[in-house]
């Protein structure tokens, strides 16, 4: 048996709570994406699961999410970050053991918010749906990373911030105002304010939690990756703190832009779509720098595994903050608000850009922290494919399913018209499905073999 002094040195190693915070998001990709398919097989065959209570879709579907969100893609883009700032910065973590202390504590935060789900408590908000003592235990976490982090940063070697460090400070920094005011923690019964004055709060929260936490780390990942995959310098260190700031001025205001048909304030609902297209300076600064930083160097990422996700993440990147813009208009959301168009718009958001970025990092830096070659390089492009190609199905499978309910509606008919015609639409939605639920199962494979069996490296 390990001996508890064995588990303490451990702790302490270099590296090892990024070690830790990858491969526990490894473990809930593939949990995330089982519960995501049965939420799948649900649309598609709505009795087939009616006797088994904890596997309604109600449960599912909130479980589903919340795993993909916070256990999968939160916890591994803090795994590579916690690799990278150490590395930007010339200095070792501040504390390797408090990395990995709050590596569990959120690892059981996720855990008990699952179960929970699956026993019907929840507080019934989008992404917010964990009860009052999982976000506790989630404050607590992002407590002790950021005073983790901002300490590596005082006491750094490097004095030049480069601009991953930037972006994966003002991420949790961010992040402790975002979470407590947006699962209204001073409400600890419900989660929860009254009225309209709760929508609003709400998705501040739901906008903020992906555009202040997921985008930061997930764009700090690519400003490290790209310089090194190219041995080329970055393309603008100022145009990165340009991204920095304007992400931060724009996206804590556009989730209104959910809200255009409810009674919330004229001027609320003209700041956030104005800001929904302002959002395009700092997606522009990011996307500019990679790709400039890229040219004449495409093929290195085509030949490395690692960097095709990457890469392909800031695509994704670009399709999404060209939608979301469109869709935060008006006429737009006539056809496409409240059916599976925004559904889709989700899936390329969170597993498309941070996911396919967050599988990029930890696929580049793992070697690095476990001084070990990838067990299968194959099994990661056959990953990277599997990935994308279910993705791919889901964003064009949803998009026209969204615009055969938007276009319905907007024509008076009613939803029991409409549902027959999205049924091939759903059965396709579980064939893609599969492909990504195989696709995070072959990831894990190849990640568990690395750790037991991956080859000696020195690097």
């Amino acid at each position: 048996m390990i001996s508890l002094h064995s588990l303490i040195n451990q702790s302490k190693q270099e590296y090892s709570a990024a070690k830790l915070w990858m491969v526990s998001g490894s473990v809930w990709l593939a949990v995330g994406t089982v519960f995501g398919l049965l939420g799948a097989i649900h649309l598609a065959a709505p009795d087939y699961f009616a006797n088994v209570p904890w596997l309604q879709f109600g449960r599912v579907r909130p479980l589903h999410v919340n795993t993909v969100f916070f256990g999968f893609v939160i916890a591994m883009l803090i795994g590579v970050c916690l690799y990278i700032l150490p590395r930007v910065l010339n200095t070792r973590l501040y504390s390797e053991s408090m990395g990995v202390i709050a590596g569990v504590i959120f690892n059981a935060a996720v855990l008990i918010g699952d179960i929970a789900l699956l026993a019907g408590q929840t507080q019934a908000r989008e992404y917010a749906e964990y009860i009052f003592p999982v976000d506790v235990l989630v404050v607590i976490t992002f407590a002790l990373l950021t005073y983790n982090i901002v300490m590596t940063v005082l006491r750094r070697q490097e004095k030049i911030l480069y601009v991953s460090a930037w972006y994966i400070v003002g991420a949790m920094l961010w992040t402790c105002v975002v979470y407590v005011v947006g699962n209204v923690m001073w409400h600890p019964r419900t989660g929860a304010e009254t009225g309209i004055g709760d929508a609003i709060n709400a998705w501040y929260y739901g906008h903020d939690v992906l555009g202040l936490l997921m985008t930061p780390l997930a764009v700090a990942i690519a400003y490290y990756m790209v310089p090194r995959i190219t041995r080329a310098p970055l393309y603008s260190q100022l145009l990165g703190i340009i991204g920095f700031w304007s992400l931060l001025a724009f996206y804590a205001h556009i989730g209104g832009h959910h809200l255009l048909q409810a009674p919330i304030p004229t001027w609320l609902k003209s700041v956030s779509v104005i800001d929904s297209f302002a959002m395009m300076i700092p997606v522009a600064t990011v996307l500019i720098n990679q790709w400039y930083t890229s040219r004449g160097r495409f093929d290195v990422f085509m030949a490395n595994p690692a960097a095709k996700l990457m890469f392909v993440g800031t695509i994704w990147y670009a399709i999404v903050c060209i939608q979301g813009p469109l869709q935060s208009l008006a006429s737009v959301q006539r056809v496409t608000h409240f059916n599976n168009w925004v559904i889709g718009h989700a899936h390329i958001a969170v597993l498309g850009f941070t996911g396919f970025i967050a599988l990029g990092g930890m696929y580049y830096v793992l070697p690095y922290v476990t001084r070990r070659k990838i067990y299968r390089e194959e099994y990661v492009n056959l990953q990277y494919w599997l990935l994308l190609l279910g993705l791919l199905g889901f964003f064009v499978e949803l998009t026209i399913a969204g615009l055969i309910q938007g276009q319905g509606w907007l024509e008076g008919e009613t939803v029991y018209q409409i549902l027959p015609s999205l049924k091939p639409y759903m059965v396709l939605r579980v064939m893609s499905g599969l492909m990504i639920v195989t696709g995070s199962f072959i990831g894990l494979y190849n990640i568990i073999m690395t750790l037991l069996k991956g080859e000696p490296t020195t690097t």
